[in-house]
């Protein structure tokens, strides 16, 4: 059974950051593109950032620069070190994998920046 836990949230004021982490069983991780979302009240989740298998990096638009994708594949790990957080970043924050066409959510970590 794949599963994924993240952690790392937390309510931080604008312009500070924090390191979320998603660490995922069941699966042979370093073949895999693991993605982080983020869904905010009233929101459709959004895609923000993307790693694949062989380390190709993809960003939102309104991350790049401040936001990066990392992985760990001996502890089946992907990180999102977010930096100059803004309030429009407070979201709750997802991880995703895709598994035969399948795609695994994490339950998210919530992420609250105050201005």
């Amino acid at each position: 059974q794949v599963q994924l836990v993240e952690s790392g949230g937390g309510l931080v004021q604008a312009g500070e950051s924090l390191r979320l982490s998603c660490t995922a069983s069941g699966i042979i991780f370093r073949v895999y593109t693991l993605n982080w979302h983020r869904q905010a009240p009233g929101k459709q989740r959004e895609l923000v950032s993307t790693i694949s298998a062989g380390d190709n990096t993809h960003y939102a638009d309104s991350v790049k620069g401040r936001f990066t994708i990392s992985r760990d594949n001996a502890k089946s790990t992907v990180y999102l070190q977010m930096n100059s957080l803004k309030p429009e970043d407070t979201a709750v924050y997802y991880c995703r994998v895709d598994v035969f066409g399948r795609s695994v959510w994490g339950r998210g970590t919530q992420v609250t920046v105050s201005s």
